[in-house]
């Protein structure tokens, strides 16, 4: 059987199929240094399967992770846009918990700094500073801590959703922070590119809905990063989305 796992592009870790001595079926990942996804294996640990892979096994030092294997392992990604939706609001909605103190999640105001620090460098690329600036302004003031906050994954989109057989879809590859649920619809409508630009006010405010979310603040989260993200290139393509949702 052809493993979901190969020829997957992957830059922030290793992965690949393995077989345990029971002679079950999982997947060996090792995770390379990376801000976002310091806390990748606490955050598996803390949903334990509700509704993400399993960890099997795990060696801290190392970064190591022995998984649950997703079988078949078809990526979301083979669904219509629509359907997606409708998969990746449920797995986010089962996801928001609040983990109980202490523990090791950082806020997400912290990848916040860390990303404007990154844009503020690049200040001399920029081609809008005036939008560039406002997305900086709204990614600080969205960021801030509330009491509503919960454990979000921050990268859940249909490239990290696989099917399965515990379960119809699991998730995985979690780069988990604590914050507003409504920036955890961003990675998802970011992957929705064309239906984002044609009808942006219509695609936020659904998938909002399914979330139960205010459609509002996923807009400004979505401007505030079209706006303002670090990014490799400042170009005209990198900021029409900005500009479609101001």
């Amino acid at each position: 059987m052809e493993s979901p796992y190969d020829g997957r592009e992957v830059s922030c870790a290793w992965v690949a199929p393995a077989v345990r001595r029971d002679g079950s079926r999982a997947v060996l990942k090792l995770g390379m240094p990376h801000m976002e996804a310091a806390h990748e294996l606490q955050a598996l640990r803390f949903w334990d399967g509700e509704p993400t892979v399993r960890v099997l096994e795990d060696d801290v030092e190392l970064n190591a992770m022995l998984l649950e294997c997703c079988e078949p392992g078809t990526v979301l990604r083979a669904l219509p846009e629509m359907e997606q939706d409708v998969v990746i609001a449920g797995l986010l909605r089962r996801l928001w918990r609040r983990p109980a103190a202490p523990h090791p999640f950082r806020p997400l105001s912290s990848m916040i700094e860390y990303w404007a620090d990154e844009t503020i460098a690049s200040a001399s690329g920029w081609l809008d500073p005036g939008l560039v600036r406002e997305g900086l302004r709204l990614l600080k003031e969205l960021s801030r801590a509330s009491s509503d906050d919960v454990l979000l994954a921050t990268d859940l989109h249909a490239g990290n959703v696989l099917r399965a057989q515990r379960e119809p879809w699991l998730a995985i590859d979690p780069k988990p922070f604590v914050g507003d649920r409504a920036y955890d619809a961003t990675q998802h409508l970011f992957n929705c590119k064309r239906r984002i630009l044609a009808a942006p006010d219509a695609t936020i405010r659904r998938f909002a809905d399914l979330l139960e979310v205010d459609a509002e603040r996923v807009r400004l989260w979505m401007f505030a990063r079209a706006a303002a993200e670090p990014r490799d290139t400042w170009s005209e393509d990198s900021i029409a989305l900005a500009r479609a949702l101001a």
